[in-house]
């Protein structure tokens, strides 16, 4: 699934860990020139591109503060004068705990900068880039959550944002066409985050369809296949065990002890389900809320 020559790009937002470093070591293998972005994680982000070099590929990292316009033109500026940038995935994002009646305004704003200004920012700026007959096809990646297919409640400015950004896929896809392709990827709980433990995320990880932990690198892998399939648009495939058909009233990390509680031994046939919650069944439940 190589690009076309001359070796095209691909700009990573938040790739320095978790899921962006996955889908930045994706990329590379494919044969991608990567440019992984951060902000914060500096370290992580240096490491991950030498790392990449010494094994051949072409990898750099790119310090930008993708929350403002200006810096945004200037990252996609950089890139594109050093070559073609072919696909752009969203994928920093941010996650604050809150609810709908605690929501603070200044917090809700930060978190729809980075989680829906900024993709829509970026995938128009991407389609900007293109000129007539230039053969390149151009693809922006919004990196969403299963969650805005299974709605809880909890983290109420991440999952608006979220919500807002999977609608805009088609929106994009009908208002940057031909210049650019837009798609979604929504993934399942992925990493442990927030006030979770590792015993409570080895029990949500697991609470899905498939009764089994998403590997991070299947998300990568379906990041590089919606940048290097010309006839998908407009639409977002779900890297999730089937999280998003196992809906929950409340976010996984909160109910999962109750969820996957056995039931009791019936004493006899028709007696009453046991109290403390039942195992997981279709239907019953789900979440996300772990990206990056």
């Amino acid at each position: 699934m190589a690009p076309t020559s001359p070796r095209q790009g691909v700009l990573v937002t938040g790739g320095g860990q978790r899921l962006g470093a996955a889908v930045c070591e994706a990329f590379a293998r494919a044969g991608w020139r990567v440019w992984c972005q951060y902000r914060a994680s500096r370290e992580q982000a240096l490491a991950l591109c030498a790392r990449l070099r010494d094994q051949g590929h072409d990898a750099t990292a790119v310090e930008a503060d993708i929350a403002t316009e200006e810096s945004r033109q200037a990252l996609v500026a950089q890139i594109s004068a050093v070559g073609p940038l072919a696909c752009i995935v969203n994928n920093a994002s941010a996650f604050e705990p809150d609810t709908a009646l605690d929501f603070d305004a200044d917090a809700a704003l930060r978190q729809i900068g980075v989680n829906l200004i900024a993709p829509l920012s970026f995938a128009r700026l991407l389609a900007k880039t293109a000129t007539a007959g230039d053969g390149i096809d151009r693809s922006a990646i919004h990196v969403l959550d299963q969650k805005v297919y299974n709605l809880n409640p909890d983290y109420f400015s991440y999952t608006v944002s979220k919500l807002a950004l999977e609608r805009a896929v088609a929106l994009q896809a009908q208002a940057l066409a031909p210049a650019v392709r837009i798609c979604g990827v929504a993934p399942g709980i992925l990493y442990q985050s927030g006030p979770q433990n590792a015993a409570n995320f080895e029990k949500a990880s697991r609470a899905n369809l498939l009764r089994r932990t998403i590997d991070p690198a299947d998300v990568a892998r379906t990041c590089v296949f919606l940048a290097s399939t010309p006839s998908v648009t407009g639409t977002t495939l779900c890297v999730d065990n089937g999280q998003h058909l196992v809906p929950l009233p409340r976010d996984i990390m909160f109910v999962v002890d109750e969820l996957l509680s056995p039931p009791a031994s019936p004493t006899s046939c028709g007696s009453a389900p046991p109290q403390g919650g039942a195992p997981l069944r279709p239907g019953e439940a789900g979440s996300a809320g772990a990206l990056e």
